[in-house]
Parts: structure tokens; sequence; C-alpha cells
């Protein structure tokens, strides 16, 4: 073989193997997604929350014989102070490529290291799981995952829902309650919360209403006074405080999908 033929001939085996790399790429975005599971809070009147999650499943074919594990990158358990999870502050639960297809439902399987701890107490106070939740609490999602995208899905875990005190025994039990929304179909709303001498007010609830005064979430602000709302439908929305030696403030906004509302400054006024 001369040596035009040879390149001519290595040319085109070059040529074949960009094309089948090529078309394997394709094929791999077309049948798989990737999955992401963010998580915040809705707090409630506590020092601190702690759970364990020992697993997270995914189920694609809607039945108990199709749930696989996601494989988080620091491992099981996971143990977090969902009091933390506010101003913005999230936590990456699973962050996976899966396959594309139906995704029915998530399951979150906790521990037994759950543990609460209320104001002025210190020691920690455990948080009894029923036994009903012991194989996992199951969230619909409901969604086809369409090849080559991401989907990221805002848990929005309810605290002040989630903790019920057993009459009057002294204990706890966990129970709870997480709103999940896509971050695709959804959006956010930022502010900042100052007083009148314009100094960050921290650990002030912020409440959240929709056009028809039903509350949907609430959190709390950080450090410097910010707070931010996630998972947000699209509509209108009225934020409303209500703090303690200052009068209440309202505000109204509008979500959009895909963009974070600034609601700008809300600057409290001391009640007299």
């Amino acid at each position: 073989m001369n040596l035009k033929k040879l390149r001519t001939y290595g040319l085109f085996c070059l040529t074949l193997i960009v094309f089948a790399f090529a078309q394997s790429c394709s094929n791999n975005n077309d049948t798989a997604s990737r999955l992401q599971l963010k998580m915040v809070d809705a707090p409630g009147d506590y020092q601190e929350v702690n759970v364990e999650i020992t697993d997270i499943q995914y189920n694609t074919t809607d039945s108990e014989a199709g749930w696989k594990s996601f494989t988080p990158a620091s491992g099981y358990p996971i143990n977090v102070d969902l009091t933390q999870l506010v101003a913005g502050n999230s936590l990456i639960l699973a962050d996976q490529i899966i396959p594309a297809g139906m995704m029915h439902q998530i399951r979150l399987v906790l521990g037994d290291n759950n543990t609460l701890k209320l104001e002025g107490i210190d020691e920690l106070i455990p948080l009894d799981t029923p036994s009903a939740l012991q194989s996992g609490l199951k969230l619909n999602l409901n969604t086809k995952l369409e090849g080559g995208f991401t989907y990221t899905f805002i848990l929005d875990w309810v605290v002040s829902e989630s903790v019920v005190e057993a009459g009057t025994t002294g204990m706890y039990n966990l129970k709870p309650v997480i709103k999940v929304n896509a971050e695709v179909n959804s959006g956010s709303i930022s502010g900042l919360i100052l007083d009148d001498a314009q100094n960050a007010l921290d650990n002030v609830t912020v409440n959240l209403y929709d056009s028809n005064n039903e509350k949907v979430t609430d959190t709390m602000t950080g450090a410097q006074g910010n707070f931010l709302f996630q998972g947000i439908s699209e509509g209108s929305y009225t934020i409303k405080v209500n703090e303690n030696g200052y009068d209440e403030f309202t505000i109204e906004v509008e979500v959009s999908v895909g963009e974070v509302t600034d609601a700008g400054t809300l600057s409290l006024t001391p009640t007299p």
C-alpha cells in the first residue's frame, strides 16, 4: 500500500472512531439525566433540630421493586441541623446521573439519631420517629426526566409542623412534613431586614402568603439580616414580618419562573 492510500485509510479510520464516540455521547445524553436534591428549612421555634438520613432512594417504575439508592459524595449517614438551612443556606442531598424517564417518587429513610434542642435547655432531647415512617418518607415527584437535562428539586422541610410534642410527657416525635418543588418550575425571593437605624436584624421570622392569604412557608434572617425563599411557584405573594418590638411590615412581590425576585430592604419601625 503506497503512502497516499495509507493516509487515506488512516483518515477514514479516524473519522469512524470520532463518529462512534460522538454517537456514544449522544446516546448517553439521550438516556441519562442529572438529578439534584436540595434541602432548605421552614423553621420552627427551636435552637436545633438534628436529623439523621441513612438512605435516599428514587423510584422510576412506580413499584416497590423499583427503588434504587442515591450515592451522596459524603456517604451515609447524612447528619444535618435543619435550623441552619435558612438565609440562603441549603444542603445538597444528592447530585447524580440517573436513567432518563419518569421519576415517580423519592424516599428519605431516617435513622434513630434525631434530636431537638430547646431554648434554655442545654441537653439534647431525643426525637422519636413513628414506626410507620421507619421504612422511609415517600415524596411524590411525578416528573418526566428528559435525557441530557439537569433537574433540581427543592425539599422544603417544615420544621414547625414536623416536631410534635407527645402530650405532657416532655418527649417529642418527629413526623416530617416536606414540600417538594422543581427549581426549573419555580422562582426565589430575596430580601434584607434592618431596623430603623439600618442595623441588620438576625433570627427574624419572615412569613410568605399567597394571593388567597394562605400561608405558604416561612424562613428566618441570617446574621446579616438577609433572607431567601427558594422553590416558590410563579405568582403573587405577600411577605409579612411580625417581630416583637416592631410594627407589622408587609410587602407584595411577584415571582417568575427561573428568576430571583428582590424584595429589597425591609426597614422595621419600633413599636412606640
